[in-house]
């Protein structure tokens, strides 16, 4: 998993409230178990017709959007049935960090997970953000995870909280299985030691 440490980028507002993860990922999408392909269908019903032609009024197909990093979103984000793949569309885009006032809990785990940032505000500061957003190429937002600061595009800062462990995972890009080779060590001691013991098993 990608380290994240500091992040700046496009931001795409996304004015939405209970964006389900059928909305981010179309159930006939969720064949794969693979995590990377799914960028091109994320939003599928919102961004394409359905003969495949891309839709010109939503965000993601806007020239200055296209390569946004950053998602302000409304409240709820993520909720409805918990596939990974949701996350996994997002970060396989490129967005790397979403900013809403709330979100599902098991979408909001599965982002850290996969190496994406959720940042929870209050309605009024997502707002702001949300402003800053609409102004196409010019809504670069800077997300500093260490220091837990969003800065805007004017230089106000926001701060923001995490959980000290998430923080953790995303600085030095742990996943669950980076989280269990931390003690590869004494892992191998262990296993020493009981094969030593119990020569049978």
């Amino acid at each position: 998993m990608d380290k994240f440490t500091t992040l700046t980028g496009i931001a795409a507002p996304l004015p939405l409230i209970n964006v389900d993860t059928d909305m981010i990922i179309p159930k006939q999408f969720l064949k794969t178990i693979q995590r990377s392909g799914l960028g091109k269908n994320l939003f599928d019903e919102m961004r394409y017709t359905t003969d495949g032609a891309e839709i010109p009024d939503f965000v993601l197909n806007k020239p200055a959007y296209r390569n946004a990093q950053i998602l302000v979103g409304g409240d709820n984000f993520g909720c409805g049935s918990s596939r990974e793949h949701a996350p996994w569309a997002l970060l396989d885009f490129g967005i790397r960090c979403v900013i809403a006032p709330a979100f599902a809990d098991i979408f909001y785990n599965n982002c850290f997970k996969n190496g994406i940032l959720p940042i929870v505000l209050p309605q009024e500061i997502v707002d702001q953000l949300m402003d800053d957003a609409q102004n196409g190429a010019n809504a670069t937002l800077t997300v500093d995870l260490e220091n837990q600061i969003i800065t805007r595009p004017d230089g106000q800062t926001v701060a923001f909280d995490v959980d000290a462990f998430r923080k953790h995972c995303l600085l030095n890009g742990l996943d669950d299985i980076g989280l269990t080779m931390e003690k590869a060590a004494a892992i191998e001691t262990f296993e020493t030691k009981a094969a030593q013991d119990r020569p049978w098993v």
